[in-house]
């Protein structure tokens, strides 16, 4: 998970306060100290803790809890209000509109990750129903071309760009007018290794011909706090309208990144969170904040699910499950509709109350191991053994098996898989809300098995 060590520290605090009989001082006193030492180890500017945790203990001391909720809800609640607060507010996506085509110009030093989030960035764009194209014009870094063309290919995204031109302004140019057919252009600028007189120059000649629309910088988490320094002063010398962070997945120093850029001029509106194309996320601080601390974010798991399958295909499975027709080809489909979807980790801190289950990584990383398994074993099936499971006996098992590769018990498990998924969905039908809620009732209680 993105900040994983901050997310379990906050979420351990949290329990404190609901495992609590009554708040007073002393416990929004610990919560404080608490709170202060997740963020400090996030690499968090000192000042910057002390200002949050002084809010959070001047709201829980001196305001009344509406009669809606209790004392301990609204110091939850004050905690994660501060906690968007502190990471820019609530967010607002970057709107794609105007005369076409929208352009994105993207800007940042040697090692960023530039070239890598600009072919997230046409993917993201390109998932939603845009038509994208990518310029290449950092004419400074050798490989960048090739890298380039082949990010374009994997977003399935149309490519521009001249191995031999050093000028980036005469790529430009050369390719100004088919670029206008698209709905959105992004264009990877050279970096350098500091904001230097020369580099300023060069990206605002090009923001002057290529007149941008948003001009994001892209920083890399895992220089901490420098990243406000760095913001603000592209913020300053090249009018820089938001962030972009990459790598938060992967350092400890995320933290002190992500707060740094959210109190500079130019708010953060992407987040890198993985090495593959799919990886990237618009940053909204209240969907962010809710993950952190184990409340889920539906949105963004809507978002996946939007990209994973089609609204038809979401229809004529919601139409199954109503019916209670249910067979190994829906679980298929399902299947690869998680894989799309990302990793069941990341899943899982996305859906309220299953990220404060406390499931080991490793448990979840073996059972995505098996959700491969079971594809192999599946393609290895007839359509008969596919639409109808129940047909399923030891020599079908043993052929499967044998001709996936796989161990009879791995098949056997996937039947088993099968009859439990089955069930939840006679249970949908049904309307069976009490069997729903004791099902709930154990997972959320840690009943949960993988």
């Amino acid at each position: 998970m993105v900040l994983e060590k901050l997310s379990d520290s906050l979420k351990s605090t949290l329990q404190k306060i609901t495992s609590s009989l009554f708040v007073d001082e002393k416990l929004i006193n610990e919560l404080v100290k608490d709170i202060q030492r997740a963020l400090l180890q996030a690499d968090v500017n000192v000042q910057m803790v002390f200002d949050i945790t002084k809010k959070i203990k001047e709201r829980a001391l001196k305001e009344t809890e509406p009669s809606t909720i209790s004392k301990k809800e609204n110091l939850i609640r004050i905690v994660y209000d501060e906690l968007v607060n502190f990471l820019g507010g609530p967010g607002s996506k970057m709107e794609i509109k105007g005369k076409k085509p929208f352009k994105i110009m993207l800007v940042g030093l040697f090692g960023s990750g530039k070239t890598t989030l600009t072919g997230k960035l046409a993917r993201f764009y390109k998932t939603r129903g845009n038509k994208v194209a990518i310029i290449q014009t950092d004419t400074w870094r050798p490989a960048a071309y090739e890298q380039l063309k082949q990010l374009s290919e994997k977003a399935n995204v149309d490519f521009f760009g001249d191995k031999k031109e050093k000028n980036p302004l005469k790529i430009y140019k050369t390719y100004k007018k088919e670029l206008d057919k698209y709905d959105i252009v992004i264009i990877d600028t050279a970096g350098r290794d500091a904001l230097s007189d020369e580099l300023i120059d060069e990206l605002d000649k090009l923001h002057k011909e290529v007149q941008a629309n948003e001009k994001l910088l892209v920083i890399s988490a895992d220089i901490g706090q420098a990243a406000e320094k760095q913001a603000k002063a592209f913020h300053e010398s090249c009018s820089v309208t938001g962030v972009v962070i990459n790598k938060l997945d992967g350092t400890a120093k995320g933290g002190g990144a992500l707060i740094a850029c959210s109190v500079t001029g130019a708010p953060v509106k992407f987040i890198g969170v993985g090495e593959k194309i799919a990886d990237l996320e618009e940053f909204k601080p209240e969907g962010f904040v809710g993950r952190l601390l184990g409340m889920g974010d539906l949105e963004a798991l809507l978002e996946k699910a939007r990209e994973a399958m089609t609204e038809e295909e979401a229809e004529d499975m919601g139409k199954k499950f109503l019916k209670g027709e249910y067979n190994l080809i829906d679980l298929y489909e399902q299947m690869s509709a998680m894989k799309k979807m990302g990793s069941l980790s990341k899943l899982m801190e996305m859906i309220p109350g299953l990220g404060q289950l406390k499931i080991p990584k490793e448990a979840l990383e073996v059972q995505e191991g098996m959700l491969e398994k079971w594809r192999f074993a599946m393609n290895s099936m007839t359509k008969e053994e596919l639409e109808d499971p129940g047909i399923m006996d030891g020599p079908r098992v043993q052929r499967i098996a044998s001709g996936s590769g796989l161990s009879v018990s791995d098949v056997r498990s996937l039947i088993k898989q099968y009859r439990q998924s089955k069930k939840l969905v006679k249970m949908m039908k049904g309307g069976g809300e009490k069997n729903m809620e004791k099902m709930m009732k154990r997972m959320s209680g840690g009943g949960m098995k993988f």
